[in-house]
Formats: structure tokens, sequence, C-alpha cells
């Protein structure tokens, strides 16, 4: 080839003429997903590093009047989404990304989802306090949706059987995290609702990652949540972030162990206020005949007057002990009413009262220890059943170990 058709070029000029085609391809910006690698955080604040991915790899630099902006740190390993330019870096004639703004991949565009969705169910009054419900008194049977395997419904279990023994609860098995977590929740909400024999539910599960504690975040939880009927405890184990389930609920608490203490608390202080009322009660009947008592003794001393008064105090003498007895009948009346509406509180609360629902207690004969477990038992012990009207004795054929569950 001739001399004087070829042209030649300078490195300079090659890095340059690369620069100017990225300008004309990438010259508004593009958006660049990747993983971040051999991150550097130079003295002057700019931060440089690598984005890559399973078959690439690209270099980035992200100066300190942008990265000034992040709201996290910066770190190898972390996924993230980047907006910027591509250009050469004419010393070392390496194609690079010039960063402007950055976001970790999947959290930015699931908080602006949370706030939108947030902004919405708050415009249409889902969070409402006049929309709260308040709790039973005393809530004698609660539903719970959650995992059937997971440790929130130990948590709960273990403290109602020990703060509320009298509760009967009622388990819809769900998931709680991952794809379609959300609809199962939703649906044992509903479900519950359909069943309409349970006081309360507990919507719960343990502590966990955003990620892992999403799905009560979804539309579908909070439609479910603000739509029952029956009012609702939201129990997502959590320290930080609250979810639009916690904002829908009648109530929400940080733990399970702390929806089941509200229950716990309830049944106390029921019991409480019962002895409270049998002290009022006595010291009103008390006062009552002590005043009672001093009118007698002062009608006595009325009348040892003169003789023209004494047919006058006689005669009150008569009104008032007619008045005495009217009053005491009425008093008597509303003693045995009060202590009847007692007894039948106290009742709702005592284990026969669990035995007449149909329920039984058995006992071993040896001992006369309450069986709890199969494992207590073996062939041919003899075991007493009490039920709500009589019992039985039997002997035990075969011993079946299994996990008693109540489900809708």
């Amino acid at each position: 080839m001739p001399q004087e058709l070829k042209h030649i070029y300078t490195v300079s000029q090659i890095t340059q003429e690369i620069g100017v085609i990225f300008e004309n391809t990438f010259g508004n910006g593009v958006w660049v997903e990747g993983e971040v690698s051999n991150f550097k955080a130079a003295t002057s604040g700019h931060f440089y590093f690598s984005l890559k991915d399973s078959s690439a790899v690209l270099a980035a630099a992200m100066f300190v009047r942008a990265n000034r902006e992040l709201k996290f740190k910066l770190e190898d390993g972390i996924k993230v989404i980047c907006f910027g330019k591509i250009d050469v870096y004419g010393p070392r004639g390496q194609y690079q990304m010039i960063v402007e703004k950055m976001e970790p991949k999947g959290i930015g565009a699931r908080a602006l989802a949370f706030e939108q969705l947030k902004g919405k169910l708050l415009k249409e009054g889902l969070f409402d306090a006049a929309h709260k419900r308040q709790l039973p008194f005393m809530p004698f049977r609660v539903g719970i949706v959650t995992s059937s395997a997971g440790a929130a419904l130990r948590d709960i279990l273990g403290i109602l059987e020990k703060g509320a023994p009298c509760v009967d609860v009622v388990i819809r098995s769900a998931r709680v995290q991952g794809e379609g977590a959300s609809q199962e929740i939703a649906l044992g909400i509903e479900e519950l609702n359909q069943f309409n024999k349970v006081d309360l539910i507990i919507v719960s599960r343990g502590g966990g990652s955003t990620e892992d504690l999403w799905s009560f975040n979804e539309e579908i939880v909070a439609r479910a949540v603000y739509n029952s009927r029956i009012p609702i405890i939201s129990a997502v184990g959590h320290q930080i972030n609250t979810s639009l389930c916690d904002l829908v609920a009648d109530v929400f608490v940080e733990t399970p162990t702390a929806a089941a203490k509200i229950i716990a608390d309830k049944r106390a202080a029921l019991l409480a206020e019962l002895g409270s009322l049998k002290r009022e009660s006595g010291f009103i009947l008390l006062d009552f005949i002590s005043a009672l008592k001093n009118n007698l003794t002062g009608l006595a001393h009325a009348l040892k007057s003169p003789l023209d008064r004494l047919q006058e105090k006689a005669q009150m003498l008569d009104d008032l002990s007619s008045g005495l007895s009217q009053n005491m009948r009425q008093l008597v009346n509303l003693t045995r009413e009060r202590f009847s509406s007692l007894i039948q509180r106290l009742q709702a609360l005592s284990p026969l009262a669990v035995l007449s629902r149909g329920y039984s207690l058995s006992l071993l004969m040896t001992d006369s220890s309450v069986i709890k477990n199969a494992a207590q038992i073996k062939k041919s012990d003899k075991v007493k059943t009490i039920l709500g009207a009589g019992g039985f004795i039997s002997s035990v054929e075969e011993v079946i170990n299994d996990k008693r569950k109540t489900a809708v």
C-alpha cells in the first residue's frame, strides 16, 4: 500500500475516537445492573470498583460529589443498579462507567412500591383510628394465622398455656415468607371470619429481614385485615420497620410473645376485678348493717322519752322495722344477683366449663397424675377419664403418639 494512502493514528487519537463513539452511543446516560467487586474508597473520597455479572466485568468510578448522596454503605458483593456515562480513561486506555446515581437492586424498587401503596391505603382510610375495633374484654377462643412449623406459634402457645389455659386456640397454618405467602395469609384471615367461632385473630410470624417480612406489606394482606369482622392483633416479629399489616390491624405488637401476653393479662385483669367486686360487696353489706344497727339503738333510747310520746315512737319503730325488712330483702336480692354474675364469670374460667364443652380429663390410676402426653402411658395401664358429667375407668390397649392441633 502506498505510504501516502496510510492513515496512522496515535494512541491518544485512538482513545479520543473511542471516547467519541461512547459519547455518541451513551451520551444521555445508561442504567447498568451488576455486582460490586474490588471496591476501594480513595483518600480523595472517590469510589473505584467494578461491576460484574456471570460473564463480564466493567470498571466504574463514582466521584465524591455523587457518592455523598448514597444512603447505604457500598461494599463488595452488593448487587446494584447504576446510572451514568461510559467513558475512556486515557492513561490506561480503559473504558469505564462514571456513576452518577446508585440504588441497591430490589430494595429501591420495593421501597418505592411500599410508599406508593402506603399512600394509597392512607387516602382510602385503612389506617384511620375510627376503624380500629376494641379487643374483646376476655377472648375465650383465639384464631392464629401463622406457619405451623414456626417459632412464633410455639411462643404464643407457650404463653397461653401458662397465663390463660382457659383459652381455646384455632390454628390456620399459612406460609409467611416467599412467593404466594401473602395470598395464604389473606385467605387464612378470610376463612377464620367465615368460621366465625373465634373472638380474636392473631396474624403472626417470627423475626427476619425486610425481604423475609415482605408478605405482610402486600395489598392483599392489608385489605384482608381491614375487611375482617373479627378484631386482629398483628404480631410480625420486627424491631424497626412497621408493616402495612401493622398499620391496618386493630392492635400491633413487635413480637408474637407480646400478642399472647395481651390475652394472658386480660384474664388476670378479669380475675382481679372479680376479687375486687367480691370485697366491695362485703364492705357495702357490713356498712348497711352497721347503719341499721345505729338507727335501732337510737330508737331504743328515744323510747325512754315521756309517756305522751311513747305511742308515736312505737309507730315510728314499726315503720323503720318495715323499711328495714324491705331494704334487707332488696340488699339480699342485689347481692344474690351480683354473686350469681360473678359465679357465672368464674365458671367460664373453670376447668369444669371446659369439660362441659365436650373435653375430658384423663388421670393415670397409679399416681393420679394428669395425662398430657402419650409418652406418660403404656399398654395395660389403668386410666381414669373425667367427663363433663361422670367418668369411666379404662385400660390402655394401644399408645398412639400424635401431636394434636386444632384447625379450621
